[in-house]
């Protein structure tokens, strides 16, 4: 019965696998053992198919993108894997299966979760769920400055792994705004590669500007208070060359915020591209509201504080597999919001990098005692991420970290009337576009 296996088609690259621990064979072997502890134990970014006959297991980190579609043939079953929907359909078009897809057919792998599917015919049996990553909560004390050492000096070693693969002939860009999670990867980053011998020259922050955003300003405020100035690069951007259009087609999806920030993102790169043609390597903030549950409750009717503390992982997998509001289609949380980070720096040829999604640093945030220091009070759990991560910034590099107030990455590059000349606010608006894509 092997013919209903033969046709596993990992359209993945393992070109983009970065893990620092093992090859990419042993990776792999270890996700075939579908042994969560043996899958944990791999330390990198990875999207891993393995197989053995009728067995598929799959797993990923946070920070890569992993879709599947089972298509039918006389011959038997047909599993198609890839980062992105356009490809799994790209390839039906090719084989003349185009008629069995539909967008929401595709399934996305969950972050943290080894997927186990049997491919054995019709019916195809459910896939199985195994957790891979479980962090401890409430592990630490109530002391922020413990907190904040303890965090940031997670992050300063998650990006040094990463900058010790870098060739040191090439330089780092940082996405920067001036706020707290960019603010602190600037900061990490700067502080290790100084401490490595590594030239800052390769160094810079770019922030982006759509006509008349307010981030350059904070961002400029940011590193002249500590004398750092010189490592700032605006990228301008026309109100033009924002297009709902186009970012929903890279992002492949219709969350507002998600498409919003993409679009920036799309902006982003763009313009940096456009400077340094061969720029490769571009290092963000992505995923420190989500551990540090910095977002604000109440534009969520679906959200109290209690739902948000008392839940793991909420912001970074949403209400979690095996629960009535998990998506098959796309996961939920980061899990499924993080194309907004990964679409748009691959689409211009980048590689990006977010250290705060790595394990380590979740399991770090994840062991905070966030029922014991807010008391359920909002306004005390807004306050504690600006403490937490200077705190820490100052006892890992000595550098004394200005905290400005919160915004969102597509509001401080651009206005938020001019934004909405742009793009549309509402999601049903931008899922109607996104699905006459396929039509």
């Amino acid at each position: 019965m092997d013919h209903y296996i033969e046709r596993i088609v990992d359209l993945t690259s393992d070109g983009l696998n970065r893990i620092y621990n093992m090859n990419i064979e042993e990776a792999r072997r270890r996700v075939l053992s579908g042994f969560a502890e043996d899958v944990r134990q791999i330390d990198g970014s990875f999207a891993l198919v393995a197989r053995a006959g009728k067995t598929v297991r799959m797993a990923r980190s946070l920070d890569r993108p992993m879709r599947y579609f089972l298509a039918k043939r006389t011959e038997g079953p047909a599993l198609v894997v890839a980062d992105r929907i356009d490809a799994i359909h790209a390839w039906l078009k090719a084989e003349g299966l185009a008629d069995q897809f539909h967008p929401s057919y595709t399934r996305m792998v969950p972050a943290h979760h080894i997927i186990e599917i049997q491919l054995i015919g019709c019916p195809d049996p459910d896939p199985v769920y195994t957790r891979f990553f479980t962090p401890r909560r409430n592990a630490l004390s109530t002391d922020l400055d413990e907190i904040g050492n303890a965090y940031i000096a997670c992050l300063t070693d998650e990006i040094a792994k990463w900058l010790r693969v870098i060739p040191e002939h090439e330089p780092i860009g940082v996405c920067f705004s001036g706020g707290i999670d960019s603010g602190a990867v600037f900061l990490a980053t700067y502080h290790v590669m100084k401490k490595l011998g590594l030239n800052l020259g390769r160094l810079k922050a770019f922030t982006l500007s759509v006509v008349d955003g307010p981030d350059v300003d904070q961002a400029r405020e940011f590193l002249d208070s500590l004398g750092l100035g010189l490592f700032l690069e605006p990228v301008e951007a026309d109100l033009a060359s924002i297009d709902a259009d186009e970012a929903i087609r890279v992002v492949e999806d219709y969350k507002s915020l998600d498409v919003e920030c993409a679009a920036m993102g799309l902006a982003l790169c763009r313009g940096i591209r456009a400077g340094y043609p061969d720029w490769h390597y571009l290092i963000d903030g992505d995923g420190g509201d989500e551990n540090l549950k910095d977002y604000p409750i109440e534009e969520n009717p679906e959200l109290t504080i209690r739902s948000v503390v008392n839940n793991c992982m909420l912001y970074q997998e949403g209400w979690g597999v095996g629960t009535i509001k998990h998506s098959l289609t796309y996961s939920g949380g980061l899990s499924r919001s993080y194309t907004r980070t990964y679409a748009p720096t691959r689409r211009y040829g980048f590689e990006g990098f977010s250290p705060f999604t790595r394990p380590n640093v979740v399991e770090v945030a994840e062991g905070i005692p966030f029922i014991t220091l807010t008391d359920y009070d909002v306004t005390r759990l807004y306050s504690l991420k600006g403490e937490i991560v200077s705190r820490g910034i100052k006892a890992v590099t000595g550098l004394d970290m200005p905290i400005f107030e919160k915004r969102r990455f597509q509001h401080g590059a651009i206005s938020v009337e001019n934004l909405r000349q742009r793009m549309p606010g509402q999601e049903a608006e931008l899922r109607k576009q996104f699905l006459a894509m396929y039509l």
